[in-house]
């Protein structure tokens, strides 16, 4: 491999030649083997970077303009485009496992923003902390990364999935409205319930659940960047803050501001917590429906079997023909991890000392991480489960016939006592309701057929 020399403040370090990043980063690559290929810094956090570090220096140039030059802001502007689109992904190899602030990574975007302006410049014209790190700092350019980074992720991913999974169980409510079947409580037999009503308690948790997540979305918006290195903006030009919040939303498409409190910017993550609370209650919304599903399609012969859902793959390397309920397995996976990177995020935020936190990258892995796998699980899920659920009336009309919980129905007829005692001589000598009503003769046949309408008790 051919290397070259690259400088910084603790001296010469040996990079690699075809790479864009420096001396800090390389140093970095060298001090942290943790996790090396598999926990790289979020992808999402590099590209927030270049919609940053492409802000400031809009910024910068409207307001310090002899020094962001034209030229300087050209070239730079160019490599941060790059950055966000994902172009210079390869550049960024440092791991979560740095530095709490994130110093680290601030400076592979710097570094590697300077090189690649460098070079489409053709001359040495962008220095990584001079230019591209001008009134900024690394603490307050991560916390600014971490925030874009999660808006953008629920915005454009997270909300579009959960979206369309509302719509599809309210489209499956509307095709099987009608249906009653048997509801069911402590995994018990209870009273009847129809079968629309049961999935519309799912897209309505779904629901409750985007408007949690939209709740904690005004806070994401609030950016760090303009408090510099413990939030009293040294360095930074009057009105930075201000400013570069606005070109954020406008690189972005979506609105941000500027934090106002840069102190509590810098040192508390709490926004953060909320807002992956708001996950956790998705990720257990979801892990409560799909084990709905999973035991309703249960079977298909010793189980509920009340549902059929979409035969994927097999199931077995040993039982031919078996069929398991595989999406809803992926889903409660999911949603295992979720809970779990929230105790991760919660710890993270309680962290840290006076002016600054230092557990922001495991803090960002855990939340972008949760985004990225409930996004990608309710798009599988509605595609290759939700979509294809039947319902199978005739076992749906079985159990509920079956079901001795019908007996509520008796209640103002009989009262209670004696519709327990109904429905457990039902039980115990394996007859129905009405024979065990009769034989007790609290009502005729007659009067019981009158009075015993199940499909009336949902």
């Amino acid at each position: 491999m051919k290397y070259r020399i690259e400088h910084d403040s603790m001296g010469d370090v040996q990079v690699p030649a075809d790479r864009y990043w420096g001396a800090q980063t390389e140093r970095s690559r060298g001090n942290f083997p943790i996790g090396v290929g598999l926990e790289t810094m979020p992808r999402e956090i590099t590209h927030a970077f270049g919609l940053l570090k492409k802000a400031a220096a809009m910024a910068n140039f409207e307001l310090v303009s002899d020094r962001m030059t034209r030229k300087k802001f050209t070239y730079l502007g160019m490599a941060c485009d790059e950055v966000a689109a994902g172009k210079l992904d390869d550049h960024f190899p440092l791991v979560v496992w740095q530095t709490g602030s994130g110093t680290q990574s601030n400076m592979n975007a710097n570094e590697v923003i300077a090189n690649r302006g460098n070079e489409l410049a053709g001359e040495k014209l962008l220095h990584p902390n001079d230019d591209v790190n001008m009134s900024q700092s690394s603490n307050d350019t991560f916390p600014t990364a971490m925030h874009i980074a999660a808006v953008l992720g629920i915005e454009q991913k997270l909300l579009p999935a959960l979206t369309s999974l509302i719509e599809a169980f309210r489209k499956l409510a509307a095709d099987h409205e009608g249906i009653v079947k048997c509801g069911r409580t402590h995994l018990q037999d209870a009273t009847p319930i129809r079968f629309s009503q049961e999935i519309s308690g799912w897209s309505e948790s779904l629901a409750t659940d985007r408007e949690m997540i939209q709740a904690a979305l005004p806070m994401l918006r609030r950016l760090a960047l303009g408090g510099t290195a413990v939030g009293t903006g040294l360095n930074a030009p009057q009105g930075f803050a201000e400013r570069v919040a606005e070109k954020v939303s406008q690189l972005a498409g979506t609105k941000f501001e500027t934090a106002p409190n840069k102190f509590h910017a810098l040192s508390s993550k709490d926004e953060f917590v909320f807002a992956h609370g708001a996950l956790k209650a998705l990720a257990a919304d979801l892990m409560k429906i799909a084990n709905d599903i999973r035991w309703l399609a249960s079977g298909p012969r010793n189980g509920l079997a009340e549902i059929t859902i979409p035969a994927n793959e097999p199931g077995s390397s040993i039982m031919p023909g078996k069929v398991n309920p595989t999406q809803c397995e992926a889903v409660t996976m999911v949603a295992v991890q979720v809970i779990a990177n929230d105790t991760a995020v919660g710890l993270a935020a309680s962290q840290g000392n006076f002016e600054l936190n230092v557990f922001m990258p495991v803090a960002a892995y855990n939340f972008l991480q949760s985004v990225r796998l409930l996004a990608d699980s309710m798009a599988s899920f509605e595609e290759r489960c939700v979509s294809g659920i039947r319902a199978d009336e005739t076992k749906m009309r079985q159990n509920l016939t079956q079901s001795l919980m019908l007996v509520t129905a008796l209640n103002p007829y009989i009262g209670y006592e004696r519709a327990a005692e109904t429905a457990k001589k039902a039980y115990r000598e394996n007859i129905s309701l009405k024979e065990a009503c009769v034989a007790l003769g609290y009502l005729s046949a007659e009067r019981f057929d009158e009075v015993f309408h199940p499909e009336e008790m949902c």
